[in-house]
């Protein structure tokens, strides 16, 4: 008689003997061995938005280029004594892009506006406010310290000086940012291009069919159109690889395809060790397996590796799993193939609005937001397949392997979606 094994009723039990890699291992190991996989190319800095610096960027010219008022007011040559004051204003005005042609001779006085470089003999600006003036005259009170209402040639930026560095992911600030220093080139790496492919017979692109007309046991293919949505957000050249069937054959053809115009594959379904799970089995048999077997809930069954020297992340097939793995795994990896620094997200304790008894072994994600309280509410089940709680949600409560009993008003760490851009 065949003996079964005990019920335990948990398909996220660590099986006996089975050496399950921890979260933070798994992503230290993939941080060692990533590193950029794309070329480097010269852009006009006003063309590299979102793209990665290869090297750092050198100003060119100081920020500000000259000293320079930051007020509308009047500019002094020489101290301002404490008590009331009079002076002579000299005839003309200093204004920004019109510089004071001449010199403002010690104890004068001339009317500047905000920017105007200071005119020689000037290292102070008076607001107007505080000046009575008649007619070539003006009064205030002192003292005011030398340099006052005065921006300095430099203060922000000088020459030489390195303002980005390798590996900085471009944003809008920091294009006029580069452009103000006198930037008009940088080296980036190219775009990280990423497929996306989906697997199983099960599957259907979504509009080729009707909901009404999908065959018996059918679903629609949620996970691509969001794997690629999501790699677009980050800046990422995505590749839809379309849909593999059951077919190892198949898959290696499609793999093979994906070889020759991408950098890197996003997979979904087909990574644990069933029957028809073929994308761990063809990684092992004809690539590279790396690691599959991550203590990680959702989304245990995790394929990484190699298909002819190309990075390939196998994602489980449940689409919270799918997503939840993307965020942890594929993209600080990613980030670091385009050419960027490690991305660890940034995430904030906040406390509980929820109770949970949880198993040491593994570490967990849960779909979560935070309640206008400021508390963070947890979706209200924890199943894989569940993909409204993904939308629901606008982060999730990442929780260690350790065991732990959350209750209402306990702190747990909250990172949000945009953690992860």
């Amino acid at each position: 008689m065949i003996k079964p094994p005990p019920l335990r009723n948990d398909c996220f039990a660590l099986p006996p003997g089975v050496a399950w890699m921890p979260v933070p291992e798994a992503l230290a190991a993939l941080r060692e061995r990533m590193a950029p996989v794309v070329p480097t190319e010269s852009r006009a800095v006003t063309e590299a938005t979102g793209l990665i610096l290869a090297a750092p960027a050198i100003a060119r010219r100081a920020n500000p280029p000259a000293d320079n008022s930051a007020v509308d007011g009047y500019g002094m040559a020489g101290p301002v004594p404490e008590g009331s004051a009079e002076r002579p204003l000299v005839e003309g005005r200093a204004a920004a892009g019109a510089p004071f042609d001449g010199a403002v001779p010690a104890g004068a006085a001339i009317r500047i506006l905000t920017g105007a470089i200071l005119p020689e003999g000037v290292d102070t600006v008076v607001l107007q406010e505080d000046v009575a003036r008649e007619g070539d005259r003006i009064a205030f009170h002192g003292p005011l310290k030398r340099g006052a209402n005065a921006r300095r040639a430099g203060e922000d930026v000088t020459p030489g000086q390195e303002i980005l560095p390798a590996g900085q992911r471009l944003r809008p600030c920091d294009i006029g940012f580069l452009v103000a220093s006198g930037v008009v080139e940088v080296s980036v790496f190219r775009r990280l291009r990423v497929g996306v492919l989906s697997n199983g017979d099960e599957v259907v692109a979504a509009g080729t069919v009707a909901p009404e007309a999908l065959r018996p046991g059918a679903i629609f293919d949620a996970n691509r159109p969001m794997l690629l949505a999501q790699l677009a957000q980050w800046g990422m050249e995505a590749v839809d690889l379309g849909c593999a069937s059951d077919d190892r054959t198949d898959l290696r053809a499609r793999l093979d395809t994906a070889r020759a115009c991408v950098d890197a594959v996003l997979t979904s379904g087909g990574v644990s060790t069933g029957d028809e799970d073929h994308v761990s089995a063809l990684l092992q048999e004809e690539g590279q397996l790396h690691s599959w077997r991550i203590a990680v809930k959702p989304g245990r069954p995790l394929a990484l590796g190699l298909w002819r020297g190309m990075p390939v992340f196998g994602l489980p097939g449940n689409p919270v799993a799918a997503l939840v793995c993307t965020l942890v795994f594929a993209r600080p990896a990613l980030e670091a193939l385009a050419g960027g620094a490690w991305r660890a997200p940034v995430g904030f304790d906040v406390p509980a609005a929820f109770e949970k008894r949880k198993k040491p072994g593994r570490a967990e994600y849960l779909r979560a937001r935070i309640g206008a309280d400021g508390r963070a509410e947890a979706f209200a089940s924890e199943g894989s397949g569940r993909i409204s709680g993904l939308s629901w949600a606008t982060g999730l409560v990442e929780l260690d392997e350790g065991a732990r009993h959350i209750r209402p008003g306990d702190p747990v760490r909250f990172l949000p979606y945009g953690a992860f851009d």
